[in-house]
């Protein structure tokens, strides 16, 4: 491939913010949020704070839109939905041997286990497959469940097959639902905020989830231009500290930083659009990685106050926004935050403001001591 460079050509956000990149970037930079207590739902005895899709409304624009909708599954419609979306605004040839389909999720149609445990459609590569397969695509799609960092590993996988040369293009869909065995799961753990999430926070008392699918597709291009969003680095590091707690010295979200700033000038960086879970353990981590990589000046956000936890959804949609954020010379605020609750204080901020920079770093950190994060700049290399 040579110097080939990957950009990013089109994008898609669906969530109950509203459907479209544009219409998802409108309603946060207005501060609108879709997080709400909900009680009774998916049979769980507790209730939980939450941001859910409105069924009936994607059954009917699924139904509009895709041929034999009713073949695919609540999750599957999602998916394919994005990621339909994202390829009419490029127009790229999805059936032709040059296109790889990326799926990233971390539960899939999980939720049919309660039917029947054999049930095929709980395979995240079945669901994968009919992603693909819907496109005409005949290539083997690939499948990213890597916890709360499969978004962005999805990305960086996708990256690597275009810069290997295998293909041209790459469809990135990041997709979760939520279920009552996802829900009761992080009840389990106590990690639920029984009201709207805080992110950084001292007064910080755990994380919502959220539902959402999210699509990027990208290009392997001979060169790019002032209008393009040209990938830069990323980095994947799993210090196995704990099977749900982080590194207590952010040693692998710290590393993940480190690499990334060996082909980046921290100077050019507009803000670090942070994991920000809201959750005691992960927001400190965080403010000791960012801390250790000399980016206490650099300003930081979370998205998660917005829509919650969208689980494999959140690296790729938090990517397109902060894309937005920086095209609208923004950084978006962070909902919830009001008083720093970390180690080392942020430079983050529940009000919007402005930046000149063309460039940012998104990280993800999740259970395993797993962590990992990309950086994209506007206006081609420099």
């Amino acid at each position: 491939m040579g110097d080939k460079v990957i950009i990013k050509i089109a994008d898609n956000i669906i969530s109950p913010l509203g459907f479209g990149s544009d219409c998802n970037f409108k309603a946060v930079l207005a501060g609108n949020s879709m997080l709400c207590r909900h009680e009774d739902s998916f049979g769980l005895p507790e209730p939980f704070c939450g941001s859910l899709l409105d069924r009936d409304e994607i059954s009917d624009l699924a139904k509009k839109e895709l041929i034999d909708a009713d073949r695919y599954t609540f999750f599957e419609k999602l998916c394919i939905l994005s990621a339909k979306s994202a390829i009419e605004e490029c127009g790229i040839p999805a059936g032709e041997k040059d296109v790889i389909f990326v799926l990233s999720t971390t539960k899939g149609n999980v939720e049919c286990l309660s039917d029947d445990v054999s049930d095929p459609r709980c395979y995240l590569a079945s669901s994968a497959g009919k992603v693909a397969e819907y496109f005409g695509n005949k290539n083997t799609p690939i499948v990213v469940s890597n916890a709360c960092i499969s978004g962005v590993c999805a990305q960086i996988a996708a990256i690597r097959e275009l810069l290997g040369g295998k293909y041209g293009y790459a469809v990135v869909t990041g997709c979760d639902i939520l279920s009552k065995f996802i829900i009761s799961g992080f009840q389990s753990f106590k990690a639920l905020s029984p009201v709207m999430c805080r992110p950084y926070d001292k007064t910080r008392i755990g994380l919502n989830l959220g539902e959402a699918a999210g699509t990027i597709v990208l290009k392997a291009a001979d060169s790019s231009d002032e209008d393009d969003w040209q990938y830069v680095s990323s980095s994947i590091h799993n210090d196995a500290n704990h099977i749900s707690g982080p590194s207590r010295t952010g040693e692998g979200s710290y590393r993940v930083l480190s690499d990334i700033l060996k082909e980046i000038d921290s100077d050019d960086i507009g803000f670090v659009n942070a994991h920000g879970t809201a959750t005691a353990y992960n927001d400190e981590m965080e403010s000791i990685a960012i801390h250790r990589a000399g980016l206490d000046d650099v300003c930081v956000n979370g998205l998660k106050g917005y829509y919650g936890h969208t689980l494999g959804a959140a690296g790729v949609i938090e990517t397109i926004l902060s894309m937005k954020a920086v095209d609208n010379g923004v950084v978006l605020a962070t909902k919830g935050f009001e008083s720093t609750g970390t180690s080392y204080r942020l430079n983050i901020s529940n009000q919007v403001r402005d930046t000149d920079k063309t460039a940012f770093i998104k990280i993800l950190s999740g259970f395993g001591g797993s962590n990992a994060g990309i950086a994209y700049r506007k206006g081609g290399k420099k």
